[in-house]
């Protein structure tokens, strides 16, 4: 059966009965505000302020607890825009005292701040109870927090992402540093990383140094660092390219230590990254779903893990299309009239999430011999453009990574070309 996200709209209304209050909290780093309403959207007591500590946590407790009373409420759904990371510790505490917590979307709020006053005026007072005339409505996701081992993974695959983009721009600035220092040094190594190269650019990294050295010497020098070394031919062409380098000998000693610099950082980070990554696989261990994963062949640890980090469990979702949705792969249209607007990912979703899927089908369709063939499928028998054919995959990956765990079983290659190709 296909998903709708209709079918999912009416469900969320319906889960918000009369014995319900709605209460819509504007978050920030230090004083917060939450209104309440009916599930017809009628307003419930004064405003709440609290603030962003143990004394403001229990003043709304108790201000919750005093509107049910008065009102003969048993139920309570809480709902928040995810700001940032101010929310997340008040999400966790309200979980505790078991209250039903969910999440709108910021855009959503924006673009319905209008709906009572008509007035385009924005404050904390009139977010919360936007929020809760959205949450009344249906206009919500549910709070998927990770868990356990979950949060765990998600921490780490965040470090990761963390230390990814700081070693990215180490190696950028160390392309540049030999771009400007020693342009030649491009023609000796092709891969200024390999074990040769780093300890050359640590032993004499400048043309002016390399110039007044024979090849011998220079080979000589690697031989203490290195149990497999370049052979002295690379030494001679090393030379001559530093003889022949247009680069300017302009304070040598300072540039040099900024050279030493970028290496020790790169070093360190790849160290962090290589440390990171073994710990995540060695959590993947722990985590049962995951087996079952990895036996989808093309996909790597690495991916799986990133994937389990942003979704947490799998097994609570219904169907592949929530999964997309979080992901903001589901498919958006702006048309009117006879204006026909191209179909796009929405792109309203978690982006570490997208890109972790992205890359995923990106090696399934290589390695994988029956995502091969549906995208073979898919760009010549249907004539789909490439880019097409990879997001239609990444929902069929989405479908096969929730079946697999709900269903708990491993990867059948006959059900995923069967079911692709016959629909």
């Amino acid at each position: 059966m296909k998903f709708k996200q209709q079918y999912a709209q009416n469900q969320r209304i319906e889960r918000i009965t009369s014995n319900h209050i709605v209460i819509g909290i504007d978050i920030a780093k230090e004083t917060q505000v939450a209104r309440a309403v009916t599930y017809r959207g009628i307003e419930l007591g004064r405003p709440c302020s609290f603030k962003n500590d143990d004394v403001g946590y229990l003043k709304l407790l108790s201000w919750v607890k005093s509107l049910q009373k008065e009102h003969n409420k048993n139920s309570v759904m809480v709902g928040m825009e995810p700001t940032g990371h101010y929310w997340l510790n008040l999400a966790w505490w309200l979980l505790e005292q078991r209250f039903e917590v969910v999440t709108v979307n910021p855009y959503h709020v924006k673009s319905n701040k209008e709906n009572r006053d008509n007035s385009p005026t924005k404050s904390d007072l009139k977010d919360a109870l936007v929020i809760a005339d959205m949450v009344k409505n249906g206009y919500y996701s549910p709070l998927r927090l990770p868990t356990g081992k979950y949060q765990a993974l998600r921490v780490l695959m965040s470090d990761r992402e963390f230390v990814i983009k700081q070693f990215i721009s180490i190696q950028n600035q160390i392309h540049r540093w030999l771009d400007i220092w020693f342009p030649e040094y491009h023609r000796v190594f092709k891969d200024w990383s390999c074990k040769t190269s780093l300890v050359t650019l640590r032993l004499f990294p400048l043309p002016s140094e390399l110039k007044i050295l024979s090849p011998e010497e220079i080979y000589a020098s690697w031989k203490p660092h290195m149990k497999r070394r370049a052979s002295i031919s690379f030494a001679k062409v090393l030379v001559e390219q530093a003889q022949q380098s247009i680069a300017q000998n302009v304070a040598p000693e300072q540039v040099k230590r900024s050279l030493l610099f970028l290496l020790d950082q790169y070093e360190r980070l790849t160290t962090q990254l290589g440390e990171l990554e073994q710990e995540a696989i060695s959590l993947m261990k722990e985590i049962p779903q995951a087996k079952s994963l990895l036996t989808i062949p093309g996909i790597g640890k690495i991916t799986i893990a990133g994937i389990l980090a942003e979704t947490g469990d799998l097994s609570m979702y219904r169907h592949g299309q929530q999964v997309l949705r979080l992901a903001g792969l589901h498919l958006g249209e702006d048309s009117s009239g006879k204006h026909k607007g191209q179909v796009r990912i929405t792109k309203r979703g978690r982006s570490g999430l997208r890109k972790f899927l992205y890359l995923a089908v990106l090696h399934l369709v290589v390695n994988n011999e029956e995502f091969r063939s549906l995208h073979h499928h898919y760009t010549r028998t249907k004539k789909m453009k490439k880019i097409h054919s990879i997001i239609k995959l990444c929902g069929k990956l989405a479908r096969i990574l929730v079946g697999i765990t709900r269903q708990e079983q491993t990867y059948n290659p006959e059900k995923v070309v069967t079911a692709a190709i016959a629909a």
